[in-house]
């Protein structure tokens, strides 16, 4: 009886001390693709999405920033996102990608998430936008649902860098200071 009790502590604890995302550091991001909805493009003044495949993150170093579709997800890691913003990294060198998992929205608010994405690939047409209306990343990359999580890539596309979850200063500055040796 007391083996079965030590063995179910233990084992049942094991999610708390490990990493819920597979996404290892030195090794390429699991593949995913998404079919449904996929990258916003702007051809002809107007916004239309295409299919999108994790394989396309390879050739310059890139930031990836998945969230589920909601408020609280993207402020939670608000200081990265601005930290982005002021490092003013070169799109030729740097390439960001902000996946939005829409099937882990407040119900009925997808279509809003979506316009405020098309509104935001207006403005920075540079950067990449993913909906994933089906959280087929999120389940891919097993992260955890209603959150938010970075990755930094090397041009090979491997993981230097990879949190589920919000940033503290230190690792928001760490993920800066990465990307600007990554991108020399």
């Amino acid at each position: 009886m007391l083996l079965r009790l030590t063995l179910l502590l233990t084992l049942g604890g094991l999610p708390f001390f490990t990493s819920a995302h597979n996404l290892i550091p030195g090794q390429p991001l699991p593949p995913i693709g998404v079919t449904d909805r996929g990258e916003l493009v702007i051809a002809q003044d107007k916004i239309h999405y295409q299919r999108w495949n994790s394989a396309r993150l390879t050739g310059r170093t890139g930031i990836v920033l998945h969230m589920a579709g909601r408020l609280a997800a993207k402020e939670s890691n608000a200081a990265l996102i601005q930290a982005i913003e002021n490092a003013h990294f070169p799109a030729a060198t740097v390439q960001i990608t902000t996946i939005v998992n829409t099937d882990d929205a407040i119900p009925g608010s997808a279509m809003f998430v979506r316009q405020s994405l098309e509104s935001s690939k207006k403005e920075t047409p540079g950067a990449q936008f993913v909906v994933d209306e089906k959280g087929a990343v999120r389940q891919a990359w097993q992260l955890a649902a209603g959150g938010s999580a970075a990755v930094v890539l090397d041009k090979q596309g491997r993981v230097r860098f990879a949190k589920d979850g919000a940033l503290t200063d230190e690792e928001v500055r760490q993920v800066i200071a990465l990307v600007q040796q990554l991108e020399v």
